[in-house]
């Protein structure tokens, strides 16, 4: 488990492809403090699993679920990534509860700058356009941000200057893929509602009803 408040900047060294499926090798410095063989990462959102590592850098494996469902198919030598530490029982919780498991990528449609904010407007696929709420939280490639607007087919979020100079967020462009992790609790409620109503009308036991099942 995350909170999406991003630790430090990482960059790929190593990127092999092999089928539909990656091993990585990500140099870092404050994560890797006390790091440990089967340790969680979170790298643009996407928990991984250290497999092996030096004082310096990292390896981990995406496998093909992984390698379709989120953007680090699209790493290249040399590129940034967000990195986080699995947050520990008594340390500080400052973001929202994140998993690690993107839900969908979405398209950066338009980037916007007003004062010392950054806005981004980012495409949501159709079947995650109903879980974005005016105000809730999402996961942008592992960043806890508020959703300024919820749109039919869209979101919005707005950087600060922290979060845009300490992440890798503030240096995305318009076209450029994002992977989203919608809020966790949204999403239990939503499955849980829809169960719900999916449900049969229970029936009350009367004599009309167990005629009805040959009982009388």
């Amino acid at each position: 488990m995350f909170t999406g408040l991003i630790e430090e900047v990482g960059r790929v060294e190593q990127i092999v492809h092999q089928g539909k499926t990656l091993k990585l090798s990500i140099s870092a410095g404050r994560i890797l403090e006390d790091a440990g063989i089967g340790d969680s990462i979170a790298v643009n959102g996407v928990c991984l699993t250290i497999t092996d590592f030096t004082e310096r850098k990292f390896s981990a494996d995406v496998m093909p679920e992984t390698y379709h469902s989120t953007s680090l198919a699209e790493l290249k030598r040399n590129s940034p990534v967000n990195l986080e530490r699995a947050m520990k029982a008594g340390g500080r919780f400052g973001g929202h509860l994140v998993s690690g498991h993107i839900d969908a990528r979405g398209r950066i449609i338009r980037k916007r700058h007003e004062e010392n904010a950054i806005y981004y407007e980012i495409e949501v696929p159709e079947e995650w356009s109903h879980l974005p709420v005016d105000k809730g939280s999402i996961a942008v490639d592992g960043v806890s941000l508020t959703i300024f607007e919820a749109g039919a087919s869209s979101l919005t979020v707005s950087l600060i200057p922290h979060t845009a100079g300490h992440t890798i967020l503030g240096g995305k462009e318009a076209g450029e893929t994002v992977n989203l992790e919608f809020d966790m609790l949204g999403k239990y409620i939503y499955s849980f509602m829809n169960k719900a109503a999916a449900k049969p009308e229970k029936k009350t036991v009367s004599e009309a009803l167990l005629r009805e099942n040959g009982f009388l």
